[in-house]
């Protein structure tokens, strides 16, 4: 038995110990996750994925429904938390513990995945109210599908890597799909001129 001066005593780190921002709980939470709408191997949530799908809906029904564009301009970002806090899914608090403890190797490229769906939403959202300004109703069509089928795509590398699939995009494809999104045609460079 210990004496109690020893058992009270403040727990020193031990060297090259990890801090306590170094410590997950994944293992606990996969626990947690068990028969939740959290995947139990990534610790992460497609109900996310629901932020950004409502978004691209709003840039599917624009050219038939131009009066759409205040509420596709009144979209915006929201972390992971934010949306699972603004949320009425059940286990919104587990989904965001489940998120802080995440495996960094599914935890990363998701991040990286959905600021980049961040900017493509971004600049479809300028692009669109660009043509829908200028009175262009074929380049409002042009910009919508465009802004729409990138961040599908990126909705589904996300999707993937909620999965678990670690071979769902590789760099150079998540960089094209970008590069097809940011860069304008002809008539989108002329409106932004």
């Amino acid at each position: 038995m210990m004496p109690p001066a020893v058992q009270n005593a403040p727990a020193r780190p031990a060297k090259g110990a990890f801090s306590a921002k170094d410590c997950r709980m994944t293992r606990t939470c996969r626990l947690l996750v068990r028969g939740k709408n959290v995947h139990a191997e990534t610790l992460l949530a497609t109900d996310y994925l629901n932020h950004f799908n409502e978004v691209v809906m709003l840039m599917e029904m624009i050219s038939a429904m131009p009066e759409c564009l205040d509420d596709l301009r009144a979209w915006q970002p929201k972390t992971y938390a934010e949306h699972f806090r603004d949320s009425s899914f059940t286990d919104r608090d587990l989904a965001v513990l489940a998120y802080e403890n995440a495996p960094p190797q599914y935890r990363e490229p998701f991040d990286r995945t959905v600021e980049r769906l961040n900017r493509v939403v971004a600049d479809g959202v300028d692009h669109i109210a660009a043509a829908i300004g200028a009175g262009k109703p074929d380049l409002v069509d042009h910009a919508a599908q465009r802004a729409a089928a990138s961040a599908r795509a990126l909705i589904d590398v996300a999707n993937g890597i909620i999965h678990g699939h670690h071979d769902v995009a590789d760099q150079r494809q998540i960089d094209a799909m970008l590069t097809g999104a940011s860069s304008l045609s002809g008539g989108e460079r002329r409106l932004a001129s």
